[in-house]
């Protein structure tokens, strides 16, 4: 690889690096082309890029990041998924796939500005997409309403129930 092209490849990484809001950082090792297509269609599917790295070359863009503690994760072959619109599709895709695929191993990941282990990355897996989320949340929301509203029909229907029995006496 020129010099060039590696000048160019760590600039990419770090603005990747920089923008990211979450990364999981995998060993592909063992992994078909078919099956790393198939990753890498489910990640773009997700709006997450997923990128194989020279491990040189990430630890300069890391170190230029100021994402020096994740260095400890490029050792041997290294892909990394990158988490630019959402925190947990990356990890969620890649849990999934790694069930699956029990050749793809998790390394670790990087949330918040914290190095986090592999049972953190299965765990931020488990948490619900935002959409759904959302949804909880505005169902959450909703509920006192809907409550104040049955509540309130209730009476009317109690006088409703009431009026007609009188009437019916009265027949």
């Amino acid at each position: 690889m020129a010099r060039k092209d590696k000048e160019a490849s760590v600039k990419e990484l770090e603005k990747k690096l920089k923008e990211s809001k979450s990364l999981v950082l995998t060993d592909y090792i063992g992994l078909n082309v078919a099956e790393m297509t198939e990753l890498r269609a489910k990640l773009r599917e997700a709006g997450v890029d997923y990128k194989v790295v020279k491990n040189t070359l990430a630890k300069i863009a890391a170190e230029n990041s100021n994402l020096s503690e994740i260095n400890d994760f490029f050792r041997g072959p290294t892909a990394i998924a990158f988490g630019i619109e959402d925190v947990v599709s990356p990890a969620k895709i890649i849990d999934n796939f790694a069930k699956e695929h029990e050749i793809l191993e998790i390394k670790g990941g990087y949330l918040n500005g914290e190095v986090i282990g592999i049972d953190k990355v299965k765990s931020l897996a488990e948490i619900p997409s935002r959409d759904i989320l959302l949804a909880q949340v505005l169902a959450g929301m909703q509920a006192p309403i809907s409550g104040l509203v049955n509540v309130l029909s209730g009476n009317m229907r109690n006088l409703v129930s009431v009026l007609s029995q009188i009437k019916n006496q009265k027949e």
